[in-house]
């Protein structure tokens, strides 16, 4: 059975879109059907689209990139098999949100390779949004390479 991922990060408009539309896209290269989805752990950008600048990274490589942006639910919990968040403060926050019936295993997504966060682009230029699209296109390989296989 193929993984179902969800992406976290905090507002869903930044890392956790470029997140999943970077694993999807990965996936698709390698031939695998993931079902990749993302959410924010707080309530602030919820039905927006993604940032412009989140936008622009993933089309300079021709990544598509289509989302609303929404909040963890409980059944998150239950639906993905894996639930990937972008930095600690959100890994913190998942834990504190998880159901006793979960299923899913929630992880630092830094943790399949070097266990360093995703550092939020939000505040920052253009570059800081390049790094953070590199940063999820190895993290995407460094998962799919310990739950898929290489």
């Amino acid at each position: 059975m193929a993984p179902s991922v969800l992406v976290v990060c905090l507002g869903n408009i930044c890392r956790s879109p470029m997140g999943e539309a970077v694993l999807t896209h990965v996936g698709k290269e390698r031939g695998l059907d993931l079902t990749v989805d993302s959410a924010g752990t707080s309530r602030y950008h919820i039905g927006e689209d993604p940032d412009d600048r989140t936008i622009a990274a993933c089309r300079k490589h021709n990544v598509p990139i289509q989302h609303a942006a929404r909040q963890v639910t409980e059944e998150d919990f239950r639906r993905f098999t894996h639930i990937l968040a972008a930095d600690e403060a959100n890994l913190h926050s998942l834990e504190q949100k998880k159901p006793r019936n979960a299923t899913a295993e929630v992880r630092l997504w830094g943790s399949y390779l070097d266990n360093k966060p995703i550092a939020d682009p939000y505040y920052g230029g253009t570059r800081d949004f390049e790094e953070c699209y590199q940063q999820c296109v190895k993290l995407s390989n460094a998962f799919l390479d310990e739950v898929v296989g290489k």
